[in-house]
Protein backbone atom coordinates (compact mmCIF):
# COMPACT_ATOMS: atom_id res chain seq x y z
CA UNK A 1 0.00 0.00 0.00
CA UNK A 2 3.18 2.11 -0.20
CA UNK A 3 3.20 4.05 -3.06
CA UNK A 4 5.81 6.03 -4.93
CA UNK A 5 5.36 8.45 -7.47
CA UNK A 6 6.73 11.68 -9.34
CA UNK A 7 5.99 14.65 -10.93
CA UNK A 8 7.70 16.19 -13.89
CA UNK A 9 8.15 19.28 -12.89
CA UNK A 10 9.57 18.85 -9.15
CA UNK A 11 12.80 17.60 -8.51
CA UNK A 12 12.00 15.45 -5.42
CA UNK A 13 9.26 12.20 -4.71
CA UNK A 14 6.67 12.53 -2.85
CA UNK A 15 5.48 9.36 -0.96
CA UNK A 16 3.72 7.55 0.77
CA UNK A 17 3.93 6.00 4.58
CA UNK A 18 7.49 6.35 4.03
CA UNK A 19 8.15 9.80 5.08
CA UNK A 20 8.54 9.23 8.76
CA UNK A 21 10.90 9.41 11.36
CA UNK A 22 10.52 5.66 11.94
CA UNK A 23 8.96 3.07 9.16
CA UNK A 24 6.95 1.02 11.30
CA UNK A 25 6.62 -2.90 9.82
CA UNK A 26 3.18 -3.84 11.18
CA UNK A 27 2.15 -7.59 11.82
CA UNK A 28 -1.19 -8.58 13.80
CA UNK A 29 -1.08 -11.61 16.50
CA UNK A 30 -3.60 -13.37 18.27
CA UNK A 31 -0.73 -14.22 21.01
CA UNK A 32 2.04 -12.45 22.68
CA UNK A 33 5.33 -13.96 20.87
CA UNK A 34 8.56 -14.59 22.44
CA UNK A 35 10.22 -11.46 24.26
CA UNK A 36 12.11 -9.04 21.84
CA UNK A 37 13.50 -5.86 22.69
CA UNK A 38 10.53 -3.54 23.73
CA UNK A 39 7.23 -4.18 24.87
CA UNK A 40 4.36 -1.58 25.41
CA UNK A 41 1.88 -1.97 27.78
CA UNK A 42 -1.25 -0.07 26.92
CA UNK A 43 -2.88 0.11 30.74
CA UNK A 44 -5.93 1.64 32.35
CA UNK A 45 -5.70 3.25 35.72
CA UNK A 46 -7.60 0.68 37.33
CA UNK A 47 -5.55 -2.46 35.51
CA UNK A 48 -2.20 -0.64 37.45
CA UNK A 49 -4.84 -0.18 40.53
CA UNK A 50 -6.16 -3.84 40.60
CA UNK A 51 -3.10 -5.71 38.94
CA UNK A 52 -6.39 -6.84 36.10
CA UNK A 53 -3.69 -7.10 33.17
CA UNK A 54 -2.14 -10.72 32.73
CA UNK A 55 0.89 -9.39 32.52
CA UNK A 56 0.40 -7.42 35.91
CA UNK A 57 1.06 -10.79 37.68
CA UNK A 58 5.20 -10.58 37.02
CA UNK A 59 6.34 -9.05 40.66
CA UNK A 60 9.33 -7.38 39.15
CA UNK A 61 7.22 -5.76 36.46
CA UNK A 62 4.88 -4.59 39.46
CA UNK A 63 7.51 -3.62 41.48
CA UNK A 64 8.81 -1.32 38.77
CA UNK A 65 5.67 0.25 38.14
CA UNK A 66 5.10 1.19 41.79
CA UNK A 67 8.97 2.50 42.13
CA UNK A 68 8.43 4.64 38.33
CA UNK A 69 5.22 6.06 40.26
CA UNK A 70 2.94 5.20 36.56
CA UNK A 71 -0.72 5.50 37.61
CA UNK A 72 -2.07 5.14 34.26
CA UNK A 73 -2.94 8.59 33.77
CA UNK A 74 -4.18 9.34 30.03
CA UNK A 75 -1.47 10.13 27.75
CA UNK A 76 1.66 9.67 30.62
CA UNK A 77 4.44 7.07 28.88
CA UNK A 78 6.80 5.51 31.27
CA UNK A 79 9.70 3.31 30.71
CA UNK A 80 11.01 0.47 32.28
CA UNK A 81 14.13 -1.84 31.28
CA UNK A 82 15.17 -5.34 31.91
CA UNK A 83 11.88 -6.51 32.84
CA UNK A 84 9.97 -9.62 31.52
CA UNK A 85 12.05 -10.78 29.79
CA UNK A 86 12.13 -7.16 27.80
CA UNK A 87 15.25 -4.71 27.16
CA UNK A 88 12.72 -1.69 28.01
CA UNK A 89 8.85 -1.91 28.60
CA UNK A 90 7.13 1.08 27.57
CA UNK A 91 3.93 1.77 29.53
CA UNK A 92 1.19 4.38 28.18
CA UNK A 93 -1.89 5.46 30.30
CA UNK A 94 -4.87 5.58 28.93
CA UNK A 95 -6.73 7.09 31.96
CA UNK A 96 -9.88 6.06 33.97
CA UNK A 97 -12.31 6.20 31.29
CA UNK A 98 -14.12 2.11 30.35
CA UNK A 99 -14.82 3.55 26.79
CA UNK A 100 -11.63 5.92 24.82
CA UNK A 101 -12.79 7.66 21.95
CA UNK A 102 -10.89 7.20 18.77
CA UNK A 103 -9.48 10.55 18.35
CA UNK A 104 -8.00 10.07 22.26
CA UNK A 105 -6.48 6.69 21.32
CA UNK A 106 -5.17 8.27 18.23
CA UNK A 107 -3.25 11.05 19.81
CA UNK A 108 -1.84 8.31 22.20
CA UNK A 109 -0.21 6.93 19.95
CA UNK A 110 0.86 9.95 18.46
CA UNK A 111 2.37 10.06 21.75
CA UNK A 112 3.77 6.72 21.62
CA UNK A 113 5.36 7.43 18.18
CA UNK A 114 7.77 9.92 20.04
CA UNK A 115 8.34 7.67 22.14
CA UNK A 116 9.83 4.78 19.74
CA UNK A 117 11.53 7.18 17.95
CA UNK A 118 13.63 8.38 20.89
CA UNK A 119 14.55 4.71 22.03
CA UNK A 120 16.58 2.60 19.45
CA UNK A 121 14.03 0.42 19.24
CA UNK A 122 13.94 -2.73 16.42
CA UNK A 123 11.63 -4.75 17.73
CA UNK A 124 8.09 -3.95 19.32
CA UNK A 125 5.60 -5.84 20.39
CA UNK A 126 2.31 -3.94 21.52
CA UNK A 127 -0.23 -5.21 23.98
CA UNK A 128 -3.81 -4.43 22.55
CA UNK A 129 -5.41 -7.44 23.39
CA UNK A 130 -7.69 -5.44 25.91
CA UNK A 131 -8.11 -2.65 23.60
CA UNK A 132 -11.01 -2.97 21.17
CA UNK A 133 -9.89 -0.19 18.58
CA UNK A 134 -6.40 -1.12 19.15
CA UNK A 135 -5.68 -0.06 14.93
CA UNK A 136 -6.97 3.58 16.20
CA UNK A 137 -3.82 3.49 18.11
CA UNK A 138 -1.67 2.70 15.28
CA UNK A 139 -3.41 5.01 13.22
CA UNK A 140 -2.12 7.48 15.41
CA UNK A 141 1.49 6.33 15.56
CA UNK A 142 1.72 6.59 11.56
CA UNK A 143 0.25 10.41 11.76
CA UNK A 144 2.84 11.58 14.26
CA UNK A 145 5.61 9.39 12.71
CA UNK A 146 5.02 11.58 9.36
CA UNK A 147 8.62 14.41 8.52
CA UNK A 148 8.66 16.25 5.66
CA UNK A 149 12.68 16.13 4.95
CA UNK A 150 13.03 16.18 1.26
CA UNK A 151 14.20 19.96 1.12
CA UNK A 152 17.20 18.94 3.12
CA UNK A 153 20.92 17.88 2.02
CA UNK A 154 21.02 15.29 4.44
CA UNK A 155 17.68 13.67 5.13
CA UNK A 156 17.60 10.47 7.10
CA UNK A 157 15.87 7.55 6.11
CA UNK A 158 13.58 6.47 8.29
CA UNK A 159 14.76 3.36 10.66
CA UNK A 160 12.76 0.59 10.20
CA UNK A 161 10.88 -1.25 13.10
CA UNK A 162 8.94 -4.19 12.96
CA UNK A 163 5.97 -4.01 15.38
CA UNK A 164 3.83 -7.07 16.46
CA UNK A 165 0.42 -5.92 17.38
CA UNK A 166 -1.45 -7.95 19.75
CA UNK A 167 -5.03 -8.17 19.24
CA UNK A 168 -8.49 -10.57 20.38
CA UNK A 169 -9.38 -10.58 16.71
CA UNK A 170 -6.75 -10.41 14.20
CA UNK A 171 -9.05 -10.47 11.30
CA UNK A 172 -10.86 -7.43 12.00
CA UNK A 173 -7.80 -5.81 13.19
CA UNK A 174 -6.05 -6.14 9.92
CA UNK A 175 -9.21 -4.72 7.88
CA UNK A 176 -9.74 -2.15 10.42
CA UNK A 177 -5.80 -1.21 9.89
CA UNK A 178 -5.80 -1.26 6.02
CA UNK A 179 -8.32 1.24 5.96
CA UNK A 180 -7.10 3.27 8.78
CA UNK A 181 -3.58 3.30 6.53
CA UNK A 182 -5.29 4.37 3.54
CA UNK A 183 -6.39 7.42 5.22
CA UNK A 184 -3.11 8.13 6.77
CA UNK A 185 -1.96 7.90 3.13
CA UNK A 186 -4.07 10.15 1.90
CA UNK A 187 -2.78 13.03 5.08
CA UNK A 188 0.54 12.25 4.01
CA UNK A 189 -0.10 13.36 0.01
CA UNK A 190 -1.94 16.88 1.85
CA UNK A 191 1.28 17.20 4.25
CA UNK A 192 3.41 16.95 1.52
CA UNK A 193 1.58 19.31 -0.80
CA UNK A 194 1.32 22.11 1.82
CA UNK A 195 4.49 21.68 2.99
CA UNK A 196 6.15 22.24 -0.48
CA UNK A 197 7.21 26.03 -0.82
CA UNK A 198 5.40 27.54 -3.88
CA UNK A 199 8.67 27.22 -6.18
CA UNK A 200 7.82 23.91 -6.26
CA UNK A 201 4.06 23.27 -5.68
CA UNK A 202 2.49 25.38 -8.75
CA UNK A 203 -0.89 24.96 -10.27
CA UNK A 204 0.31 23.01 -12.76
CA UNK A 205 2.54 20.45 -10.82
CA UNK A 206 -0.57 20.31 -8.32
CA UNK A 207 -2.40 18.84 -11.39
CA UNK A 208 0.49 16.57 -11.61
CA UNK A 209 -0.04 15.29 -8.19
CA UNK A 210 -3.75 14.42 -9.10
CA UNK A 211 -3.25 13.16 -12.25
CA UNK A 212 -0.68 10.21 -10.58
CA UNK A 213 -3.40 9.12 -8.77
CA UNK A 214 -5.10 7.56 -11.96
CA UNK A 215 -3.12 4.02 -11.25
CA UNK A 216 -5.74 3.89 -8.48
CA UNK A 217 -8.67 4.03 -10.94
CA UNK A 218 -9.03 7.88 -9.79
CA UNK A 219 -10.44 10.10 -13.30
CA UNK A 220 -8.75 13.03 -13.39
CA UNK A 221 -9.72 16.00 -15.71
CA UNK A 222 -7.52 19.20 -15.88
CA UNK A 223 -8.93 22.12 -17.05
CA UNK A 224 -6.12 25.08 -18.56
CA UNK A 225 -6.49 29.08 -18.46
CA UNK A 226 -7.81 28.64 -22.34
CA UNK A 227 -10.39 26.07 -21.20
CA UNK A 228 -11.16 28.30 -17.85
CA UNK A 229 -11.45 31.08 -20.14
CA UNK A 230 -13.69 29.45 -22.42
CA UNK A 231 -16.23 28.54 -19.82
CA UNK A 232 -16.46 32.35 -18.90
CA UNK A 233 -15.20 31.59 -15.10
CA UNK A 234 -13.64 35.18 -14.79
CA UNK A 235 -13.09 35.25 -11.21
CA UNK A 236 -10.46 32.36 -11.20
CA UNK A 237 -8.64 33.61 -14.18
CA UNK A 238 -9.05 36.97 -12.85
CA UNK A 239 -6.87 35.60 -9.14
CA UNK A 240 -4.44 33.65 -11.67
CA UNK A 241 -3.50 36.66 -14.48
CA UNK A 242 -1.35 38.22 -12.34
CA UNK A 243 1.52 35.17 -12.29
CA UNK A 244 3.05 33.66 -14.97
CA UNK A 245 2.46 30.44 -13.76
CA UNK A 246 -1.47 30.46 -15.00
CA UNK A 247 -4.54 28.86 -12.93
CA UNK A 248 -5.95 25.27 -12.65
CA UNK A 249 -9.07 24.07 -12.34
CA UNK A 250 -8.42 20.32 -11.17
CA UNK A 251 -11.58 17.83 -11.06
CA UNK A 252 -10.38 14.04 -9.20
CA UNK A 253 -13.37 11.51 -9.04
CA UNK A 254 -13.11 8.07 -7.45
CA UNK A 255 -16.76 7.06 -8.67
CA UNK A 256 -17.61 3.75 -6.21
CA UNK A 257 -20.94 3.66 -6.51
CA UNK A 258 -23.03 4.89 -9.57
CA UNK A 259 -24.84 7.35 -6.88
CA UNK A 260 -25.31 11.19 -7.47
CA UNK A 261 -21.60 12.56 -6.58
CA UNK A 262 -20.71 14.01 -3.38
CA UNK A 263 -18.61 16.96 -4.12
CA UNK A 264 -15.73 18.43 -2.09
CA UNK A 265 -14.05 21.52 -2.99
CA UNK A 266 -10.59 22.79 -2.20
CA UNK A 267 -9.66 26.39 -2.40
CA UNK A 268 -5.61 25.98 -4.10
CA UNK A 269 -3.47 29.51 -3.72
CA UNK A 270 -0.44 27.88 -4.10
CA UNK A 271 0.98 31.38 -2.81
CA UNK A 272 -0.91 34.18 -1.68
CA UNK A 273 1.11 37.50 -1.84
CA UNK A 274 -2.36 39.64 -1.46
CA UNK A 275 -2.32 41.18 -4.80
CA UNK A 276 -2.07 44.68 -4.97
CA UNK A 277 -3.89 44.35 -1.13
CA UNK A 278 -0.13 43.31 -0.24
CA UNK A 279 0.31 41.22 2.94
CA UNK A 280 2.75 43.20 5.20
CA UNK A 281 3.41 40.96 7.84
CA UNK A 282 6.65 39.07 7.18
CA UNK A 283 5.83 35.70 9.13
CA UNK A 284 2.09 35.64 7.72
CA UNK A 285 3.22 35.84 4.18
CA UNK A 286 5.73 33.06 4.73
CA UNK A 287 2.71 31.06 5.81
CA UNK A 288 1.06 31.51 2.66
CA UNK A 289 2.76 28.51 0.38
CA UNK A 290 -0.37 27.06 2.71
CA UNK A 291 -3.20 28.78 0.87
CA UNK A 292 -3.96 25.79 -0.99
CA UNK A 293 -4.39 23.51 1.72
CA UNK A 294 -8.12 22.88 1.40
CA UNK A 295 -7.17 21.77 -2.21
CA UNK A 296 -4.20 20.00 -0.81
CA UNK A 297 -7.11 18.29 1.37
CA UNK A 298 -9.85 17.56 -0.96
CA UNK A 299 -6.85 15.50 -3.34
CA UNK A 300 -6.00 13.56 0.05
CA UNK A 301 -9.71 12.52 0.87
CA UNK A 302 -10.08 11.23 -2.85
CA UNK A 303 -6.46 9.45 -2.61
CA UNK A 304 -8.24 7.96 0.92
CA UNK A 305 -11.16 6.43 -0.73
CA UNK A 306 -9.30 5.22 -3.45
CA UNK A 307 -7.02 2.91 -1.67
CA UNK A 308 -10.05 1.63 0.50
CA UNK A 309 -11.50 1.12 -3.09
CA UNK A 310 -14.87 2.87 -1.26
CA UNK A 311 -18.00 2.19 -2.42
CA UNK A 312 -18.92 6.08 -2.71
CA UNK A 313 -19.06 8.10 -5.57
CA UNK A 314 -16.90 11.26 -4.96
CA UNK A 315 -15.79 14.53 -6.95
CA UNK A 316 -12.94 16.83 -5.72
CA UNK A 317 -12.67 19.89 -7.20
CA UNK A 318 -9.73 22.02 -6.45
CA UNK A 319 -9.34 25.35 -8.07
CA UNK A 320 -5.50 26.32 -8.09
CA UNK A 321 -3.47 29.93 -8.88
CA UNK A 322 -1.03 31.97 -7.54
CA UNK A 323 -2.29 35.53 -6.56
CA UNK A 324 0.73 37.47 -7.31
CA UNK A 325 1.13 41.21 -8.33
CA UNK A 326 2.26 42.02 -12.11
CA UNK A 327 0.61 44.56 -14.92
CA UNK A 328 -1.62 41.98 -15.45
CA UNK A 329 -3.15 41.37 -12.27
CA UNK A 330 -6.18 42.07 -11.41
CA UNK A 331 -7.14 45.61 -9.08
CA UNK A 332 -9.28 47.08 -6.72
CA UNK A 333 -12.42 48.19 -7.53
CA UNK A 334 -12.35 45.92 -10.90
CA UNK A 335 -15.39 43.94 -11.60
CA UNK A 336 -15.05 40.58 -12.58
CA UNK A 337 -17.80 38.38 -13.92
CA UNK A 338 -18.28 34.92 -12.47
CA UNK A 339 -19.23 31.92 -14.64
CA UNK A 340 -22.14 31.98 -12.88
CA UNK A 341 -22.87 35.42 -14.41
CA UNK A 342 -22.71 37.22 -11.22
CA UNK A 343 -21.00 40.22 -10.83
CA UNK A 344 -18.15 40.91 -8.22
CA UNK A 345 -16.64 44.47 -7.21
CA UNK A 346 -13.10 43.70 -5.97
CA UNK A 347 -13.17 45.45 -2.63
CA UNK A 348 -9.59 43.48 -1.87
CA UNK A 349 -7.14 41.39 -3.78
CA UNK A 350 -6.53 39.33 -0.82
CA UNK A 351 -9.83 37.78 -0.94
CA UNK A 352 -9.16 36.03 -3.31
CA UNK A 353 -9.88 32.27 -1.80
CA UNK A 354 -13.79 32.77 -2.02
CA UNK A 355 -13.30 33.83 -6.06
CA UNK A 356 -11.62 31.16 -6.83
CA UNK A 357 -13.93 28.64 -5.03
CA UNK A 358 -17.22 30.47 -6.57
CA UNK A 359 -16.38 29.14 -10.24
CA UNK A 360 -15.21 25.72 -8.79
CA UNK A 361 -18.41 25.71 -6.93
CA UNK A 362 -20.68 26.78 -10.25
CA UNK A 363 -18.73 24.06 -12.05
CA UNK A 364 -19.49 21.36 -9.69
CA UNK A 365 -23.20 21.62 -10.00
CA UNK A 366 -23.38 22.24 -13.35
CA UNK A 367 -21.41 19.43 -14.70
CA UNK A 368 -21.88 16.86 -11.88
CA UNK A 369 -25.19 17.88 -10.42
CA UNK A 370 -24.24 16.47 -6.79
CA UNK A 371 -26.27 15.31 -4.02
CA UNK A 372 -24.33 17.25 -1.31
CA UNK A 373 -21.43 19.69 -1.84
CA UNK A 374 -18.93 20.79 0.80
CA UNK A 375 -16.10 23.13 0.13
CA UNK A 376 -12.82 23.38 2.58
CA UNK A 377 -10.80 26.32 2.70
CA UNK A 378 -8.26 28.60 4.47
CA UNK A 379 -10.21 31.99 3.86
CA UNK A 380 -10.16 34.46 6.64
CA UNK A 381 -7.98 35.74 9.54
CA UNK A 382 -11.38 36.27 11.61
CA UNK A 383 -12.29 32.99 11.76
CA UNK A 384 -8.65 32.34 13.29
CA UNK A 385 -9.57 34.91 15.84
CA UNK A 386 -12.83 33.32 16.70
CA UNK A 387 -11.47 29.61 16.86
CA UNK A 388 -7.94 29.44 16.68
CA UNK A 389 -6.83 26.14 15.85
CA UNK A 390 -8.72 24.39 17.75
CA UNK A 391 -11.78 24.23 15.44
CA UNK A 392 -12.58 24.75 12.01
CA UNK A 393 -15.26 26.99 11.10
CA UNK A 394 -18.01 24.79 9.72
CA UNK A 395 -21.11 27.24 8.09
CA UNK A 396 -24.56 25.72 6.58
CA UNK A 397 -27.77 26.28 6.64
CA UNK A 398 -28.84 22.81 6.09
CA UNK A 399 -29.03 20.97 9.21
CA UNK A 400 -28.84 17.19 7.77
CA UNK A 401 -25.88 17.96 6.22
CA UNK A 402 -24.42 20.13 9.56
CA UNK A 403 -25.57 17.19 11.76
CA UNK A 404 -23.37 14.70 9.50
CA UNK A 405 -20.55 16.56 9.05
CA UNK A 406 -20.44 16.96 13.20
CA UNK A 407 -20.85 13.46 13.49
CA UNK A 408 -17.82 12.82 11.05
CA UNK A 409 -15.51 15.38 12.45
CA UNK A 410 -16.42 13.80 16.46
CA UNK A 411 -15.12 10.57 15.00
CA UNK A 412 -12.43 11.45 13.04
CA UNK A 413 -10.72 13.84 15.65
CA UNK A 414 -10.83 16.85 13.40
CA UNK A 415 -13.45 19.26 15.05
CA UNK A 416 -15.67 22.15 13.49
CA UNK A 417 -18.06 24.45 15.26
CA UNK A 418 -20.73 26.26 13.78
CA UNK A 419 -20.67 29.84 13.22
CA UNK A 420 -23.35 31.78 12.12
CA UNK A 421 -24.69 31.98 8.39
CA UNK A 422 -27.58 33.76 7.54
CA UNK A 423 -29.00 36.60 4.72
CA UNK A 424 -28.87 38.77 7.48
CA UNK A 425 -25.06 39.35 5.91
CA UNK A 426 -26.09 40.36 2.78
CA UNK A 427 -26.14 44.44 3.34
CA UNK A 428 -22.40 43.89 4.01
CA UNK A 429 -21.85 42.61 0.53
CA UNK A 430 -23.33 45.01 -1.17
CA UNK A 431 -22.19 46.73 -4.20
CA UNK A 432 -22.93 50.16 -6.09
CA UNK A 433 -21.79 48.98 -9.57
CA UNK A 434 -21.71 45.14 -9.41
CA UNK A 435 -24.05 42.44 -7.84
CA UNK A 436 -21.62 41.72 -4.75
CA UNK A 437 -18.60 43.26 -3.23
CA UNK A 438 -15.99 40.45 -2.49
CA UNK A 439 -15.59 41.52 1.55
CA UNK A 440 -17.66 42.71 4.02
CA UNK A 441 -16.97 45.27 6.24
CA UNK A 442 -17.56 43.54 9.78
CA UNK A 443 -17.70 40.04 10.03
CA UNK A 444 -15.22 38.37 7.80
CA UNK A 445 -15.83 34.64 8.48
CA UNK A 446 -19.84 34.68 8.09
CA UNK A 447 -19.40 37.56 5.06
CA UNK A 448 -17.18 35.15 3.17
CA UNK A 449 -19.12 32.18 3.75
CA UNK A 450 -22.14 34.11 2.49
CA UNK A 451 -20.67 34.79 -0.23
CA UNK A 452 -19.99 31.07 -1.27
CA UNK A 453 -23.51 30.04 -0.03
CA UNK A 454 -24.45 32.78 -3.67
CA UNK A 455 -22.89 30.04 -5.52
CA UNK A 456 -24.30 26.78 -3.91
CA UNK A 457 -27.54 27.15 -5.52
CA UNK A 458 -30.00 24.64 -4.19
CA UNK A 459 -27.73 21.88 -3.91
CA UNK A 460 -27.47 20.58 0.64
CA UNK A 461 -24.03 22.72 1.00
CA UNK A 462 -21.47 23.53 3.45
CA UNK A 463 -18.43 25.64 4.09
CA UNK A 464 -15.22 25.00 5.92
CA UNK A 465 -12.94 27.50 7.37
CA UNK A 466 -9.29 25.81 8.24
CA UNK A 467 -7.35 28.71 8.85
CA UNK A 468 -5.31 28.19 11.71
CA UNK A 469 -5.85 24.41 11.03
CA UNK A 470 -3.59 23.65 7.87
CA UNK A 471 -0.62 23.63 10.12
CA UNK A 472 0.77 23.18 13.71
CA UNK A 473 3.40 25.15 15.16
CA UNK A 474 4.61 22.66 17.44
CA UNK A 475 4.46 19.45 17.82
CA UNK A 476 1.31 17.89 19.46
CA UNK A 477 -0.72 14.58 18.81
CA UNK A 478 -1.02 13.12 15.87
CA UNK A 479 1.11 16.39 14.73
CA UNK A 480 4.43 17.13 13.90
CA UNK A 481 5.59 20.73 13.37
CA UNK A 482 4.09 22.23 9.55
CA UNK A 483 1.06 20.73 7.25
CA UNK A 484 -1.63 18.74 9.39
CA UNK A 485 -3.53 17.30 6.89
CA UNK A 486 -6.47 19.07 8.11
CA UNK A 487 -9.66 17.78 6.59
CA UNK A 488 -8.69 14.70 4.98
CA UNK A 489 -9.83 12.51 8.09
CA UNK A 490 -13.20 14.19 8.41
CA UNK A 491 -14.12 14.98 4.68
CA UNK A 492 -13.21 10.37 4.32
CA UNK A 493 -15.16 9.86 7.50
CA UNK A 494 -18.50 12.17 6.79
CA UNK A 495 -18.35 10.51 2.35
CA UNK A 496 -18.08 6.69 3.83
CA UNK A 497 -21.31 7.69 6.03
CA UNK A 498 -23.38 9.31 3.28
CA UNK A 499 -26.78 7.25 2.45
Amino acid sequence: MRLRYSFALLALSISGLTQAAIDPQYQYLNALPAPQDTLVLPLRSNDVKDGKHSLLTDPQLKQQIAAAGFTGKAGTISQLYQVAGYQRVLLLGLGDKPVIADDKLAAYGGDLAVALDKSSAQQVTIDGRYLAAMPQLIHGLELRAYRFDQLKSKAEAPRKVAVNVVVADVKNAEQQHQQLQAVAEGVYLARDLTNLPAADLTPQSFAEAALALQKLGVKVTVLDEKAIDKLGMGALAAVGRGSERPPRLVIAQWQGDNKAPLAIVGKGITFDTGGYNLKTDGESIVRMTSDMAGAAAVLGTIKALALQKAKVNVVGLMAMAENMISSNAYLPGDVLKTAQGLTVQITSTDAEGRLVMADAMWYARKEYQPRAMVDIATLTGSKVGALGSYYAGLFSEDEALTGALLQAAKQSGEPLWRLPLSDEFAGELKSDIADLRNTGKTTGASTAAWFLKQFAGDTPWAHLDIAGNALASSDKGVHPTGATGFGVRLLTQWSLQQP
